[in-house]
């Protein structure tokens, strides 16, 4: 579409256009629909360009997801949640199954069918694996997604689901420490070019599986039962 703005984000190469749309419909009938990619920055069906995360391993391990060769701890920061209250991510889901990501509401594809992806996964669980999960989500774009914005877009996935999901926004320089913290690239472009990695932290306070645009639903539910049982 002429005059349609470009975005980037840092993702692992899956063509995901099928699954976007599946995925979406599965957990909130969202009349939404994602694009594909491909890595080394080449453009995608929509104009949206990725690459591959850095410090990621792609070796076979117990996790479905991408094993970690080096954990990711459990990031410290304290942002904004979508009631307009101060949120501090290290005590308030410390020893607690927690997915982090990073993105942003009118991200075109990769955020909307993440966060479905997770919705369709927790609804395959028992609802007391669900009840121990904490699904966060951190915004890239503060000058849009203001907490009621985030609120409403994240009702879009967790409507009926026992745990809600959490959505966080600060200051640019927050936001910007919180991605450090949590070992992701800083997002860039105004938030449009951010990690596309979802991190699952475990009961002891460390990543040792992730997520990319390589998996889906299964996937996150294997591990989140893997997670949630050594909790």
């Amino acid at each position: 579409m002429a005059g349609a703005p470009t975005y980037r984000v840092v993702v692992t190469p899956v063509r995901r256009s099928a699954r976007v749309a599946s995925a979406l419909l599965a957990a909130a009938g969202l009349a939404l629909a994602g694009c594909g990619g491909s890595t080394g920055g080449t453009a995608s069906d929509s104009g949206h360009t990725h690459s591959a995360p850095a410090s990621v391993s792609a070796a076979k391990g117990k996790y479905d997801g991408v094993n970690l060769a080096t954990p990711y701890h459990r990031p410290s920061f304290t942002l904004t949640d979508t009631t307009g209250a101060s949120y501090d991510f290290t005590t308030v889901t410390k020893g607690r199954p927690t997915l982090l990501f990073f993105g942003y509401t009118h991200c075109p594809d990769v955020c909307p069918t993440t966060m479905a992806d997770i919705s369709v996964a927790l609804r395959s669980l028992d609802p007391g694996t669900v009840k121990q999960v904490q699904v966060v989500f951190v915004t890239t774009d503060p000058a849009r997604d203001t907490p009621a914005v985030l609120g409403r877009w994240l009702g879009n996935f967790d409507a009926d689901l026992p745990a809600k999901f959490v959505g966080l926004t600060g200051t640019q320089q927050q936001l910007e420490q919180a991605q450090l913290s949590a070992g992701v690239p800083v997002a860039q472009d105004g938030g449009q070019t951010h990690s596309a990695l979802l991190l699952l932290y475990g009961a002891d306070d460390k990543a040792h599986v992730a997520f990319d645009a390589g998996n889906g639903p299964a996937d996150m539910a294997h591990d989140l039962r893997l997670v949630a049982a050594a909790s």
